[in-house]
């Protein structure tokens, strides 16, 4: 199973943090942002991973991530997202790369508490489509969220001024390599952006999407509220216990 980050946006909801750099390189407590989710894949034994960027600060990605080597990877793959189009539309780029195997999507600036072996494992054991991680939230209003019956999804709405559930789809996402096709028909939205959520839709309709609930405690880090959340989340817990903690990134001699 491959892995892919999505990193890319203006993140203009962290104006004028984000006027010089992109939003997942800012600082969660001690780590930069995205070394949460690359953390969580590799957990997962995901290591083969390409980080999908944009704007005017994608080569501080390379300078900081170089091949991988703070997460003992012998390299990661880059792509660039022209424009703003939405996360599906990140996410097709990253074709090319994922070759027909199955993929692990995951937002740049999620994070989370635990681990998602569970979900992969019981993705894993499916012949075909895709698998998504549900949370329950004060505020599902701000996500994609779900109507839930009798531990079925029946559909989902993004941004819905009236929730249906209390869950969030959260930025965690399992596909096969039908998901390409499936962006391939997806039409803007109103946002003029191609939806996951949409995507999502279509595996539901054929059946095909099968979901878990994340254990431990989960945020988006996009914006002041947010970001402010996971620095609080991430410094209150064990300083192991966090993926992306474990082992502090090294330096070369000299550089302290």
């Amino acid at each position: 199973m491959k892995g892919v980050v999505l990193a890319g946006g203006k993140g203009s909801r962290l104006y004028p943090l984000t006027r010089v750099t992109n939003k997942h390189l800012l600082p969660v407590y001690d780590r930069p942002m995205v070394f949460y989710p690359i953390q969580t894949l590799v957990d997962a034994d995901i290591k083969d991973i390409i980080i999908v960027t944009g704007g005017q600060n994608s080569g501080d990605f390379l300078r900081l991530l170089s091949n991988g080597k703070d997460f003992n990877l012998h390299r990661i793959h880059y792509t660039y997202q022209e424009g703003e189009a939405g996360i599906a539309d990140a996410l097709r780029l990253a074709e090319p790369f994922v070759e027909g195997e199955k993929i692990c999507v995951i937002l740049g600036d999620n994070i989370i508490e635990n681990n998602i072996i569970a979900s992969k494992e019981a993705f894993e054991k499916q012949s075909a489509g895709a698998h998504i991680i549900l949370k329950e939230v004060p505020d599902p209003g701000r996500f994609g969220c779900p109507e839930i019956s009798d531990g079925r999804i029946l559909g989902i709405e993004e941004k819905p001024k009236s929730p249906k559930s209390s869950y969030a789809v959260t930025g965690l996402y399992f596909y096969d390599a039908t998901v390409f096709e499936k962006i391939g028909r997806t039409k803007p939205s109103s946002r003029n952006e191609l939806e996951i959520t949409d995507v999502n839709n279509m595996y539901l309709q054929e059946r095909a999407l099968t979901h878990s609930i994340l254990d431990g405690w989960w945020t988006d880090a996009g914006t002041f509220e947010s970001l402010q959340r996971a620095t609080n989340m991430v410094s209150e817990t064990g300083a192991n216990k966090i993926p992306g903690r474990g082992t502090p990134p090294r330096h070369s001699r000299g550089s302290e």
